[in-house]
């Protein structure tokens, strides 16, 4: 099955020039949704993962079928004040100004090996916040995941300290 089939790419959306790589298809189609996660999976479980994060929203997508999957727990990373305890945050410089992530500040327990899952690597700003979080708590991130990967956005220079698994490239 080739997963590429279950991508919409949606031309001039947000705004013109760029092509949005809509996932929904995949989402909807049982069997594709299934060995995009399960790849993920077999992907993580080398790897002893203890506790897998993912960023909103489309980061709870993926990331939380793949946690099940596994048998290990899953930490949502969300924006200021949508979490209801105390939180640890960070925040990032995006192309257009500047951003702040949040995580519960008990999330991850020092020592936890972590996966970072998120359906996409474009400039990479997301998930390098993503990783500073949990390695604020204390966690060693040892893998990112991700569906799709924006090639000529370079996301993977701001993270290439970390094993990274793509499964499909743009």
């Amino acid at each position: 099955m080739n997963l590429e089939n279950y991508i919409a790419s949606i031309p001039d959306y947000p705004t013109e020039g760029v092509t949005f790589r809509d996932i929904s298809p995949l989402m909807a189609n049982g069997e594709a949704y299934r060995l995009a996660v399960n790849e993920i999976v077999d992907y993580a479980d080398k790897k002893q993962i203890d506790m897998v994060v993912g960023p909103e929203a489309r980061g709870f997508i993926i990331g939380c079928p793949v946690a099940y999957e596994l048998g290990v727990g899953f930490a949502p990373v969300r924006k200021p004040g949508k979490l209801p305890r105390s939180t640890v945050d960070v925040t990032y410089d995006k192309e257009y100004g500047q951003d702040t992530l949040t995580l519960h500040e008990d999330a991850i327990k020092p020592g936890q090996r972590v996966l970072v899952c998120d359906d996409l690597l474009a400039t990479g700003g997301t998930v390098k916040a993503t990783i500073d979080l949990v390695e604020k708590l204390g966690g060693i991130v040892v893998g990112c995941a991700f569906l799709i990967e924006l090639l000529d956005l370079h996301g993977r220079n701001k993270i290439t300290d970390y094993e990274i698994l793509t499964l499909l490239d743009y």
